[in-house]
């Protein structure tokens, strides 16, 4: 089973988080799974930027990164953060390492476009490759890779890229099963209820409802792309649900006939399921 895990970096902020996803993350891989961790942090980046006197600045939601703010994103990323999740799950007795895109050009990027002007949001980019036999040299060896979301351009520099999109792509290029978001909600939420299920088609009704918004749409999007790309599964849950890593990871929808929904957040599937359908008509 190949499971990519994007960890928001809201939770990357509390200490016992940190170490609850570390341990559920080690469990994982000591039942055989081969994973792949990406994770974002895009409010200790900020804080980190406003520490050291450098504005933020935002077009259209995308962080314009210039090589100043680059440098800080990779200090930040593939530094402070990237070195916290990795030692949290070794310390589980789950050796993981950190793994950024310089390492075997792992995670290769392209620079994003903004009204058609290459080079208008700076160091921002999108993944368009990925070293598939260093990942799977990692995987044989017993070691989780653990990776920021940051890609190598051809001009040899690193790249901003929005986690959730990384994540997705990484999925795809993979040929993963699973594609698991743990975020600081409890899923993708109609004002206080938790969806259990959407299919991809309801995505784009959802956005432009606006039942749906910020980076939850972003989410959505991106669980589209995987599904599109071939990943089976896409689940968006809650990590302060206990042990909800292990409850998504330990039931595949196939064989989840519960219309009570045990299955915690909620799943991106290509078309309904009869389990999915009778767990929204009981809600």
């Amino acid at each position: 089973m190949k499971t990519v895990i994007k960890l928001a970096g809201a939770l990357l902020e509390d200490d016992a988080t940190v170490r609850s996803l570390a341990r559920q993350i080690a469990a994982l891989a000591r039942q055989g799974q081969e994973l792949l961790v990406i994770h974002g942090g895009g409010r200790i980046f900020t804080a980190a930027l406003k520490r050291m006197g450098i504005e933020s600045k935002f077009v259209a939601g995308l962080r314009v990164t210039n090589r100043e703010t680059r440098d800080v994103a990779v200090m930040v990323f593939a530094g402070l953060l990237n070195k916290r999740v990795a030692a949290a799950i070794s310390a589980e007795g789950a050796p993981a390492v950190g793994v950024s895109a310089a390492d075997a050009a792992c995670f290769r990027a392209e620079p994003m476009f903004h009204n058609e002007v290459e080079g208008s949001l700076g160091f921002v980019g999108y993944l368009t490759g990925l070293n598939n036999s260093f990942i799977e040299s990692l995987w044989r060896e017993g070691f989780i890779p653990v990776a920021p979301c940051l890609g190598l351009g051809p001009d040899n520099e690193l790249y901003n890229i929005n986690a959730d999109h990384m994540a997705a792509a990484c999925a795809e290029y993979l040929g993963a099963d699973r594609l698991i978001y743990l975020t600081d909600v409890a899923g993708v939420l109609d004002g206080e209820k938790v969806l259990s299920a959407v299919t991809w088609e309801e995505v784009e009704r959802l956005v432009q409802s606006r039942v749906v918004s910020g980076g939850m749409v972003l989410k959505l999007e991106a669980a589209k792309r995987a599904l599109e790309g071939g990943v089976r599964e896409v689940h968006i849950v809650g990590a302060g649900s206990p042990d909800s890593l292990l409850r998504v990871s330990q039931a595949a929808d196939r064989l989840s006939n519960d219309p009570s929904n045990a299955i915690p957040g909620t799943r991106v599937l290509r078309e309904m399921l009869p389990a999915a359908q009778s767990a929204l008509s009981a809600a």
